[in-house]
């Protein structure tokens, strides 16, 4: 069997590195597309050497531009590739366009296309990650489930054929690559206090300039008790610097973005998570810390159902840190065994 996998962002080259490792295990042919999606070396190559992934063979270099210019150029470029391969399956992860573009190129050529992170929904609905998840959950025969509440969420669609419940391949990651973590970081960027990790992408905090200033108004009042590290998207840095906003950032340590290992080796020793990630959100979960979610809804609800992480709107940040603390019972297991990624590729070789 030949299955065509899909990557192009930081949560999938995550994602991928152990489910690649497990598909191989169980003797299974697997052809890996880079997209392209995340052309900064800090957001892409540096990732794939970090988790000792193969070289892709494959890589499309999309690069920036609107959805669609993205979309289309990853579309084009997929299809090009199944067709010279041949594919049995391919397999795409999350909700980027990527994902969206690599399982409409399947689609049209009658692929079959399985879906990890399938049944994840949040508010709000027009959101692109939303949207390109949705249509993917649409169009793919096999769903792959991190949560039993992601089971429930096709279920509510309908959808039930092809649904399976596996746990989050970022935990089989996270407990595999523990041991590795980076904690001297601390101690290089000379952090004199207790400090909290921040990281901010998202379209809805950081196009748009009242609501970036606010955002980093509120860091500031966060910076008076914390010292902040914050390793930042190159979309945030070029919007701060569009919008003029470089004041607002001086009393914050800035990091161009780091290695998985580096920015789990400050997650592990921070007092807290600030983000707009969905994956650090999880991750954030399994080093055992809390996380102030600086959005209107999250794909992870049972984290806020359970207190441990808090929702804030863009003017709510500083207010919001006392929750943090004094939050549910730090309850363990949502996320499976960490074994997702051996039942998926389970599921391919007893095909």
């Amino acid at each position: 069997m030949k299955i065509l996998s899909i990557i192009g962002a930081r949560p999938q080259f995550i994602k991928a590195a152990v489910v690649s490792k497990a598909l191989l295990a169980q003797g299974l042919h697997e052809i890996v597309i880079n997209t392209g999606q995340h052309y900064d070396y800090n957001m892409s190559d540096v990732f794939l050497k970090n988790l000792n992934m193969l070289p892709p063979h494959y890589n499309l270099g999309a690069g920036s531009g609107s959805h669609a210019t993205m979309t289309a150029a990853i579309l084009c470029g997929c299809e090009e590739v199944m067709i010279k391969e041949k594919p049995d399956w391919v397999l795409v992860y999350g909700d980027t366009n990527s994902t969206l573009a690599g399982a409409l190129s399947a689609a049209k050529l009658k692929i079959p296309v399985a879906h990890v992170e399938a049944g994840i929904r949040m508010l709000p609905k027009d959101m692109p990650e939303e949207i390109n998840r949705v249509l993917v959950d649409r169009i793919s025969s096999l769903m792959f489930c991190p949560t039993l509440r992601a089971v429930q969420n096709l279920r509510n669609e309908n959808i039930v054929n092809g649904v399976i419940h596996t746990g989050d391949v970022m935990l089989d990651l996270f407990q595999t690559m523990k041991s590795e973590f980076d904690v001297s970081i601390v101690e290089k960027l000379e952090l004199k206090r207790p400090f909290v990790l921040v990281t901010l992408h998202r379209d809805y905090n950081v196009d748009n300039k009242n609501t970036l200033e606010c955002i980093l108004m509120e860091l500031n009042q966060v910076a008076k008790s914390f010292e902040i590290v914050f390793p930042m998207h190159p979309r945030t840095a070029k919007r701060i610097t569009n919008f003029g906003l470089e004041k607002l950032i001086s009393s914050i340590k800035i990091t161009e973005p780091l290695p998985y290992s580096s920015v789990m080796g400050l997650l592990s020793k921070s007092e807290f998570l600030i983000t707009d990630s969905g994956g650090l959100q999880k991750e954030s979960y399994f080093a055992g810390k809390r996380a102030l979610v600086v959005m209107p809804d999250t794909g992870w609800i049972e984290l806020t159902d359970a207190r441990i992480n808090v929702l804030a709107g863009v003017n709510e940040i500083s207010g919001k840190i006392n929750q943090i603390s004094s939050s549910g019972n730090f309850i363990t297991g949502i996320f499976g065994d960490g074994f997702a990624s051996q039942k998926i590729a389970r599921v391919f070789a007893e095909m």
